[in-house]
């Protein structure tokens, strides 16, 4: 990929300029009106929450996204959100087939260490994401078995990350919330779903 950093050798690499900067809040205006934004309720340890931030999964007919006991049902792709799936598959080669959106409203917003290793996204998933608007820490947590360091760095307006190979194995990560004056953010994040029990199946690969 043209002008990427590599992030984590053979598992991720980063891309500041993606989108040029007045297409790129363009585009957040787009989405952030046009978007059917909701604040979903997860469950953790049998209990219930309201998630920190605003969501919503689009996609496929057939990109059924299961997480913390939801379903989640894909809403249908519109122009601006296709063109732009379009273009992340063209910069990373891979074949995406949904896309989840999150809008962070401020500094209290965030979301902590994870990894998206679902079953529905294949043995070594490639994910994009595409920020858009306030830049956000971003953070990569070893697992336990990884003896590395964390990783920390800043996601800027309109950049791309892609993470792939093992890297959903090996780390989680997060956008911590902040306590400084935080301006809002939405980040797009593309999948393939590729259906349960494809554990050892590919969700695609950067060639």
């Amino acid at each position: 990929m043209t002008g990427a950093i590599t992030v984590i050798p053979g598992q991720c690499r980063y891309i500041p300029d993606f989108l040029e900067p007045a297409r790129g809040y363009d585009l957040y205006d787009c989405l952030l009106e046009q978007v059917d934004w909701q604040q979903h309720t997860v469950r953790l340890f049998d209990k219930e929450y309201r998630s920190p931030r605003l969501s919503a999964w689009y996609g496929d007919p057939d990109a059924v996204y299961r997480y913390s006991g939801m379903v989640n049902l894909p809403l249908p792709w519109f122009d601006p959100l296709q063109a732009l799936r379009e273009q992340v598959q063209a910069a990373t080669r891979c074949r995406f087939n949904s896309v989840l959106l999150n809008y962070y409203r401020d500094g209290n917003d965030g979301v902590g260490p994870h990894s998206d290793n679902e079953m529905e996204f294949g043995a070594r998933p490639v994910i994009a994401s595409v920020s858009l608007g306030e830049t956000r820490r971003f953070i990569f947590h070893p697992r336990k078995f990884n003896s590395a360091e964390s990783i920390r760095f800043n996601l800027a307006h309109g950049s791309l990350l892609v993470m792939y190979g093992l890297c959903q194995r090996q780390w989680k990560h997060s956008v911590p919330k902040s306590r400084k004056p935080t301006g809002p953010r939405i980040n797009l994040t593309f999948r393939n779903v590729v259906g349960r029990g494809c554990r050892d199946r590919r969700a695609g690969n950067l060639r």
